[in-house]
């Protein structure tokens, strides 16, 4: 995906979590984060746009943490909200495409890098707010979700996934939709190892001890634990299955 498709995505998806938080309200209950009202989820987020706000303007070169919320009252932190979330979509836009910054995941540049993780970030707790609120869940874009299983993936290639085995074992996950997707996830008692490629290539479920199917929207949110796993199809060994859902948390 373009970098514009990200900031797109980001535009739209901000503002759709900030509509359904104003109207759920700052003490909704978020369901895939029990500890979480939607005053928390808002001020997350509101954090996290400032945060890669900063790095985009600033060109920081280093790791740092998202600056602290200020002391707002419940009516000011929708927008609270929609203000950092415009700062960050116009800094995106208008960056040079030759942006140095830090980045902590695989990316052709540092500003692919922040309008996709931005992006994703963004949908995954537009999803939170939505569910919070009782609403439909807003569709993707298949080419997005799958885009969002590679960065997802990516997060577990790193020294903090608990997605291990002692044996090792290799998971397919299939998209059925028009993207056409599939990744062959290595488990092992090192961090999973996963490899993508156009679905149904010769070797088809050759190796694989389970395999998850559905649409790269189902399986976007689901393995970001945000629907339930019944939406998906499951066959070979479903200890697998039990394992993602159990330590695939990011």
């Amino acid at each position: 995906m373009e970098i514009i498709e990200f900031v797109e995505t980001l535009r739209l998806d901000g503002a759709l979590l900030a509509d359904a938080a104003e109207e759920a309200g700052p003490d909704a209950r978020i369901p895939a984060c029990p500890e979480w009202q939607m005053r928390d989820l808002v001020t997350h987020v509101g954090r996290i746009h400032r945060w890669a706000t900063d790095y985009v303007t600033k060109g920081i070169q280093e790791a740092g943490r998202p600056p602290a919320a200020p002391e707002l009252a419940d009516k000011e932190l929708p927008g609270w909200l929609r203000d950092g979330h415009h700062r960050l979509v116009i800094a995106l836009d208008s960056a040079p495409q030759d942006l140095e910054a830090w980045t902590f995941l695989p990316a052709p540049t540092p500003l692919a890098f922040w309008a996709r993780r931005q992006a994703h970030e963004t949908s995954v707790h537009r999803a939170d707010a939505q569910q919070a609120l009782g609403a439909s869940l807003t569709p993707l874009p298949s080419a997005f979700a799958a885009d969002g299983i590679d960065e997802l993936l990516s997060f577990h290639a790193g020294d903090r996934s608990r997605l291990r085995t002692a044996t090792p074992r290799t998971v397919r996950v299939r998209a059925t939709d028009s993207v056409a997707a599939e990744w062959t996830v290595h488990l092992s008692e090192a961090p999973p190892r996963a490899e993508r490629r156009a679905a149904g290539a010769a070797d088809g479920d050759a190796g694989a001890d389970c395999t998850i199917e559905g649409r790269a929207e189902e399986l976007y949110l689901a393995l970001w634990n945000r629907l339930p796993w019944d939406t998906l199809t499951v066959t070979g060994d479903t200890a697998l299955s039990g394992l993602w859902q159990e330590h695939g948390g990011i």
